[in-house]
């Protein structure tokens, strides 16, 4: 407990925090200036303290999954993991040193060469994070099973998350600059990356366009198929299970939403010169993506382990400089600060909702490990160096307007369309009885 004990007298300056150790003997950390309840965990087996303070982002999580790490009520492991991070910026490498920055470099070896990802990987990849089973997605996605950032133009306390993810839709087909058909010739649209189908099925209802969805999770694609088939767009929509690599013809516009953490950094310059290829001249690409606000780093452990093998998120000037390598021109770039964190606090909360059922789907240890990474990821959102990126690419400068007008003119218009046709996500009584 020494170890774990030194770590925690240093960076708990905000907050109280009490631990009980395995043996039954209690340390308390920081002030108590505000009079709010402490914050009380429990460590449960002998090698929990150790586990965490050597390894404190993969010993943390690992200890809260294998039931050696408990949070008293009225507290969970998401206010643990809030206050955690609110105070320790950076202070277990100060604490941990030079220990801790020789692990930190091994690590970071570690994650540049699990980002390597070729196809045979980058498939297995996928498949381990998004054929997990469909009612898990259904439990805690919104109704159009977005896993991406919600954009929340108005107060995230008085905004749904369908009404979010709606605006979000709404934000990028804006920014694509869409076009209607000209002498009968539809605009082609290549979604890399699609997931469960969204926002091309979006794009084929608003515009009169041809889509072409491409992602590797099967499961995926065969709901891809199911929902276009539902909603009439079968004809216009098409989904495959396909590498973007391995995509061929011409397309007018590109979208690619939360696919460049899934590449690879060693993957960047193949994906802006395979797209370059992909797209015509005149065309405008939009990717979405995940980003780090300072310089690059690495991907911590315990999620490429357990929740993203082979991710990674980029900073923006990997981004920038790969792309005008290979022939991009970067016309607009947004900066998406705490919307994310807000995103991910609602799927938080409509995980614990649901507890009873994701026990039954998998059991006690996946939905604790489910719960960690949602909090883990929100508080990197909020409280870390963690943003969400819009840039639109182009070949040609003259490929979009002058100003950025035209993007807030469309994005409102779609807006309207989508008004009074909002999905409203309500609980069932079985779900709601298992919260309580």
């Amino acid at each position: 407990m020494w170890l774990l004990d030194k770590f925690l007298t240093s960076a708990i300056r905000r907050g109280r925090l009490i631990v009980t150790d395995h043996d039954g003997k209690t340390y308390e950390y920081g002030p108590d200036h505000d009079g709010a309840p402490p914050l009380h965990i429990r460590l449960t087996h002998r090698k929990a303290a150790n586990h965490i303070a050597r390894y404190p982002q993969l010993g943390a999580g690992e200890a809260y999954m294998w039931g050696w790490l408990t949070v008293d009520e009225p507290h969970d492991i998401r206010d643990l993991v809030l206050l955690v991070t609110m105070n320790a910026r950076g202070e277990a490498e100060r604490v941990l040193k030079p220990q801790g920055m020789l692990r930190k470099a091994a690590q970071k070896l570690l994650a540049r060469a699990d980002s390597l990802n070729p196809r045979g990987k980058a498939r297995k990849n996928a498949e381990h994070t998004y054929n997990l089973t469909r009612r898990l997605y259904e439990l805690f996605l919104d109704e159009d099973r977005q896993y991406t950032m919600a954009y929340y133009r108005e107060d995230p306390a008085s905004t749904s998350l369908e009404k979010a993810q709606l605006d979000k839709k709404a934000h990028l087909a804006a920014k694509m600059y869409v076009k209607p058909p000209v002498n009968g010739r539809r605009q082609r649209i290549l979604d890399i990356g699609c997931g469960w189908g969204g926002f091309a099925l979006y794009l084929a209802r608003h515009y009169d366009v041809e889509v072409t969805g491409v992602a590797l999770a099967e499961d995926q694609i065969a709901f891809c198929k199911e929902r276009a088939t539902q909603a009439g767009l079968a004809d216009r929509v098409d989904f495959k299970l396909m590498d973007y690599r391995d995509v061929t013809g011409q397309f007018d516009r590109i979208s690619s939403v939360g696919l460049l953490e899934h590449v690879g950094t060693p993957h960047y310059p193949q994906f802006y010169e395979h797209t370059n290829r992909l797209l015509a001249p005149d065309g405008v690409m939009i990717s979405h993506c995940c980003g780090r606000a300072g310089p690059p780093g690495f991907t911590d452990k315990w999620t490429r382990k357990y929740i993203f093998p082979g991710g990674y998120i980029p900073a923006l000037s990997e981004l920038v400089t790969q792309s005008e390598r290979h022939g991009w021109q970067v016309m607009d770039v947004e900066a998406m600060r705490f919307h994310y964190s807000h995103t991910l606090e609602e799927w938080y909360n409509r995980t614990v909702m649901h507890r009873r059922e994701i026990v039954d789907l998998y059991d006690e240890q996946f939905y604790r490990m489910w719960l960690f990474y949602l909090a883990g990821a929100e508080q990197s959102f909020r409280h870390g160096g963690m943003v969400n990126w819009q840039l639109v690419y182009v070949k040609d400068r003259a490929a979009i307007p002058m100003t950025r007008e035209w993007i807030e003119i469309e994005s409102a218009r779609l807006r309207e369309a989508d008004e009074g046709n909002v999905p409203v996500w309500h609980l069932d009584p079985a779900p709601r009885e298992a919260a309580e």
